[in-house]
């Protein structure tokens, strides 16, 4: 069977699964990695870490199903002409590296790797709500915020892999504007993630609650929870209309456990959206929810192997 091994990668998780050519998922599987803790408690070592926990994650699923090749979205910078991870903001120890390549000389497959969020795009244009439409902005919202593009029916990782970078946006600007953890202050991701949910929350009433447990408030109709969410919405929706303008691109899809509030976070992004855009754009825009959840990075990985087999 013409099958390929689909994996996400983020943090503390890796998600696997076989997957057909349709897109059909056969075996699926999750566990957990920690690489960020791994690789900030070891140091130099943290690379040989980090492929002997991959790799023994992915032996099993290699051996029962013989894939034809690996597809793999990891949370950093790729450059597309090199093949090598130039970053990953989250495993500062992971650097510069033919990770791609070190990984399929363990496991003796081909290996095609992308960033997380750039895969999720994939996943989403393939399979999912982008299905029919030619350039795509697809939305991660999580302990982060993600983005990644589709442009004439291409994923766009930019010259040096960091394009998309939606979280660092900046929607406000000078010295009241809020950090972000990037270095600078002002960015969508410091007021619209499920970090700046909680931080903004606790400093409003005292109380630290993680984002979950922020929404859970709302729904009991705690004010200050209603406004965190409502914010966070015309966070997104100011974010997004700077992509529109700059792109022309008139459909964005949103994936993530922040999306669990649609429906306090839509009506906010949707004035964002009317407030910031220009006034022949208005009326062009379509935001909707992910189809596929969280299994849009796994498909977009399986997307990227596939691709990657047939360029080869």
């Amino acid at each position: 069977m013409n099958v390929v091994l689909a994996v996400d990668i983020g943090g503390t998780n890796l998600r696997q699964a076989i997957v057909e050519p349709s897109g059909a998922i056969i075996d699926e599987a999750r566990c957990t990695l920690d690489l960020a803790h791994k690789t900030q408690a070891h140091g130099s070592s943290a690379v040989d870490l980090m492929l002997d926990a991959i790799e023994q994650s992915l032996t099993p699923a290699i051996t029962r199903h013989h894939p034809q090749a690996v597809g793999m979205g990891f949370p950093g910078f790729f450059d597309d002409r090199t093949r090598r991870l130039v970053a990953s903001p989250n495993l500062p120890y992971v650097h510069d590296l033919p990770l791609a390549d070190m990984l399929a000389e363990r496991l003796g497959l081909p290996v095609f790797m992308q960033n997380d969020a750039l895969c999720a795009a994939l996943g989403e244009h393939r399979f999912g709500a982008g299905q029919d439409v030619t350039n795509l902005l697809h939305l991660t919202l999580g302990t982060g915020i993600g983005g990644g593009l589709i442009l004439h029916g291409r994923p766009w990782s930019g010259e040096f892999g960091m394009a998309a970078e939606f979280g660092h946006l900046r929607i406000r600007h000078g010295h009241e504007a809020r950090p972000c953890g990037c270095g600078k202050r002002g960015c969508v991701e410091a007021y619209a993630s499920a970090t700046a949910i909680q931080a903004i929350y606790q400093e409003r009433t005292g109380r630290n609650l993680d984002a979950q447990a922020v929404h859970a408030r709302a729904l009991t109709g705690d004010e200050d929870a209603l406004n965190v969410w409502r914010e966070a919405g015309f966070s997104l929706g100011m974010a997004i209309a700077q992509c529109i303008i700059l792109l022309d691109i008139h459909c964005a899809t949103l994936s993530g456990g922040l999306t669990g509030a649609w429906y306090m976070l839509e009506p906010a992004m949707r004035e964002a959206l009317e407030s910031e855009l220009i006034p022949p754009q208005r009326n062009h825009v379509s935001i909707m929810l992910s189809r596929l959840g969280e299994r849009a990075g796994i498909l977009g990985a399986a997307v990227l192997a596939t691709k990657g087999l047939t360029d080869s």
